[in-house]
């Protein structure tokens, strides 16, 4: 045997990095690895934290200083020794950039080999493959530049044209957005009066005043009665300076001054108050241009066989790779190959459903992930290590079968592959298997089980004794108390879908992925005052966020401690007056080395603590402000729900934090430690609190261990029992058999889907198996 052969281990020794508690582990490569147990034990830690940072680093490293200067600097992980590490490709949970540019096609390389197919084969010719993007805008230009060439100079008069195909309209973005007037100001108001009702625009603001003062309008006469310059002068005057009180200000139209200080900032950072205006007074449609397709007449006019890019974009994939399966022309036959199996692998992963126009932002979690893939499938590398993060995400028991397929022969041909994973049918092909627990948070970090499945089913430990969990349909099904209606449904691929859904009962809307699940409960059933949408978006937030910043369980616990010892709240914020002068407030000292690793060192002064040494001397129930922030949410909900500490306030956003499975979690712990299911769970607990009565949840078992989906559906059970209407987006069978009512999709995706195949109790589901839906969930609950 060559000494070459023998280091078939990924050896980890010491361990550290977040709650891992110095373990050691040895994987073997060319095998299929999954990492098991409760969210928030370790996992992502181990896989992600550890092996590939490490394995990333090493590969930058490999590059120059100035290359390094453009890419991301990696610390090294806290551990004493990694050996045997090969190349990682780290396909994780993170959802797709969310730029209105950005579509399926730009996101995969796609768009860009059928715009150098457009540019080569389409008639009328029109030019280069940038005249088919919709990013680039047309340019022309004419001037003289100046040649500097031995002892003289000489002038010379150049033309230069750059054509694009961006839509000039909409520039690109394929949607225009219309302003109504009639909610910026009342016009049977004069500006005395108080006409303009933009938010922020009060009678004696600022705002007011610089239209009021600014002597292009009279102040005193009702909008209506404006002539058509001084109607244009209020609306869309160009900036100009002017003096206004005294004071030097730009005075300019109310719709650019609305559009640059409101439209352009994005919608999800809004306060609420000025999003709901936003939200009525800007109604976005398709740009009349182009229709939506975001290019230009020319970009458009070229058409190969009859086809133009932007109908090849907007087929359904599984179409357009038999289009461009039709296309035999030998001057372009390398290509043609190459976009043929980008295509293909579409379909195969199961996404030949959607098209290349869809915009990367609106795809589900599970559908970004599975997008990065595509790029791997072809790849004759070997030896590499594919790092997966739940790729059952988003996925129906059919669909997980191809997954898996998909992981197996990824293995095969020579790779090694760790899976993070939480579903019984995934973990079952698994060569090995790591459990990390045995709790979440501080309560995990540690190897409980390493090796087979047989092995781990014997194991005792959490996952072990769940990996057989099946749950069983339910005795009796709740009764209805009225059904929510939706009628003539069309939204993406839906085909005018009527149905009514109960309401006062548990409702599991599922069905293979892409059938139009989220279409359906999305885009027909609106949010307003009685409905709670919680959608599968990511959290935003820094490493100055955290838990009790994010449920704003901080404002009572501030309010609390300021009362108590009669000081201001503000000291009680280590983002405000309260910071520690020496780290402002973040704990740690971050000095910035170039190109090498950033260095994070405890601040010395406060010691970690975020507070000056003189808001630590006042106490609340004889605790400091960083004392009770470092308290988990059980025993802070203890702390705040009796004695001198008594605050009903945050006892109550406590209460829901402990009922959603966040017990463990530090009140002050970084948002940006937090696993995704942590994540998902504490969105969850902050919109419990919203007054709603229709719940709307997708996906909410989104990486949940086995042991906590019975958390969760004794949860669900709770919000229907209190009298609330509970719809569910979800794959999960145990969701499923708990459910009081299904409404199944199908039977396929894309335009094979869009139809209710199902809708009845989760037992007529199962006796009657007439959808694969009926059929696994048949086999889930051994019916």
């Amino acid at each position: 045997m060559e000494i070459a052969d023998t280091h078939d281990r990924i050896r980890v020794q010491g361990a550290r990095v977040n709650n891992l508690k110095d373990i050691s582990v040895e994987l073997p490569k060319r095998r299929l690895t999954v990492f098991t147990g409760v969210s928030g034990s370790g996992k992502s830690s181990l896989v992600f934290g550890t092996i590939a940072a490490e394995s990333q680093r090493m590969i930058n490293e490999t590059y120059s200083a100035f290359v390094q200067g453009f890419m991301p600097t990696l610390g090294r992980p806290d551990v004493d020794v990694l050996a045997g590490l090969t190349t990682a490709i780290i396909v994780d949970q993170e959802r797709m950039g969310a730029n209105v540019r950005s579509t399926v096609g730009t996101a995969t390389d796609a768009n860009a080999m059928l715009r150098i197919l457009f540019s080569r084969l389409g008639q009328p010719h029109i030019g280069s493959p940038q005249a088919f993007s919709f990013n680039v805008a047309s340019v022309t230009g004419s001037g003289a530049i100046t040649i500097e060439k031995g002892a003289g100079t000489t002038r010379e008069r150049r033309d230069f044209t750059l054509l694009g195909g961006m839509c000039p309209r909409c520039e690109g973005m394929g949607t225009v957005n219309d302003i109504d007037l009639t909610q910026l100001f009342d016009e049977n108001k004069s500006l005395d009066e108080g006409a303009i009702t933009v938010p922020g625009y009060t009678a004696g603001g600022w705002s007011s005043r610089l239209y009021k003062e600014s002597g292009f309008v009279d102040p005193a006469k009702p909008i209506r009665d404006y002539s058509e310059t001084e109607l244009h002068d209020f609306l869309h005057h160009e900036p100009v300076r002017m003096k206004i009180a005294g004071i030097n200000m730009t005075y300019e139209g109310l719709i650019p001054r609305i559009q640059k200080s409101m439209l352009a900032k994005d919608k999800e950072s809004m306060q609420p108050h000025i999003r709901a205006f936003v939200d009525r007074a800007v109604t976005f449609t398709a740009c009349p241009d182009c229709g939506g397709t975001r290019l230009n007449e020319g970009a458009r006019s070229s058409r190969i066989r009859g086809i133009n890019i932007a109908d090849a974009c907007a087929m359904q994939i599984s179409d357009l790779a038999e289009w461009v399966r039709g296309l035999d022309e030998p001057s372009v036959a390398p290509l043609l190959a190459s976009l043929r199996q980008s295509l293909d692998s579409f379909v195969e992963i199961g996404l030949g459903y959607l098209s290349l126009d869809r915009p990367a932002g609106t795809l589900s979690g599970g559908e970004a992930q599975r997008t990065k893939i595509i790029r791997h499938l072809g790849s004759s590398l070997t030896d590499v290590t594919y790092v997966f993060d739940e790729p059952s995400i988003g996925l129906h028991p059919h669909d997980i079968q191809r997954m898996n397929e998909l992981l197996l022969r990824l293995r095969d041909k020579g790779n090694t592959v760790l899976v993070v994973e939480h579903k019984p049918e995934m973990i079952a092909i698994a060569d090995h298997v790591v459990d990390l627990g045995p709790g979440a948070g501080s309560a995990g970090g540690t190897v409980c089980y390493e090796g087979t499945l047989d092995g781990l089913r014997a194991s005792g430990t959490l996952t072990g004794h769940h990996l057989d969990d099946r749950a069983t349909l339910k005795d009796a099904v709740r009764t209805p108390h009225g059904t929510l209606a939706i009628r003539g449904a069309a939204t993406h691929n839906l085909q005018n879908v009527d149905v009514d859904i109960p309401l006062g009962v548990l409702v599991v809307v599922t069905g293979v992925a892409g059938s139009g699940k989220s279409s359906l409960v999305h885009g027909s059933i609106h949010e307003n005052e009685g409905v709670v949408s919680i959608d599968q978006a990511a959290i935003r937030g820094s490493r100055r966020s955290n838990p009790a910043t994010y449920t704003g369980l901080l404002d009572p616990i501030r309010t609390a401690f300021a009362k108590a010892n009669g000081v201001k709240p503000a000291l009680f914020s280590s983002n405000s007056e309260g910071a520690c002068p020496n780290c402002n407030g973040a704990g740690v000292i971050y000095t910035d080395l170039g190109i090498m690793a950033g260095v994070e060192t405890t601040c010395e002064v406060c010691e970690g603590k975020r507070f000056q040494a003189s808001v630590l001397e006042y106490h609340l129930g004889g605790r400091d402000i960083s004392e009770v922030l470092a308290m988990p949410v059980t025993e802070a909900e203890e702390f705040f729900g009796a004695g001198d500490a008594r605050t009903p306030a945050a006892h109550a956003i406590l209460s829901r934090l402990a009922d959603v499975g966040l017990g463990y979690l530090s009140l002050g712990q970084p948002l940006t430690t937090l696993s995704g299911g942590e994540r998902q769970r504490l969105k969850l607990a902050t919109h419990l609190s919203e007054k709603g009565g229709v719940y709307i949840l997708d996906e909410p078992t989104t990486g949940l261990h086995l042991a906590d989906v019975a958390q969760l559906l004794g949860l669900l059970d709770r919000l229907v029992d209190s009298g609330k209407s509970v719809i569910v987006v979800e794959h999960h069978q145990a969701v499923m058999a708990h459910a009081d009512w299904i409404i199944d999709l199908g039977p396929g995706a894309g335009h094979d889907g869009g139809r209710i195949v199902f809708e009845g109790t989760p037992a007529d589901l199962v006796a009657a198996r007439s959808t694969l839906t009926g059929q696994h969930l048949a086999a889930y609950v051994g019916a």
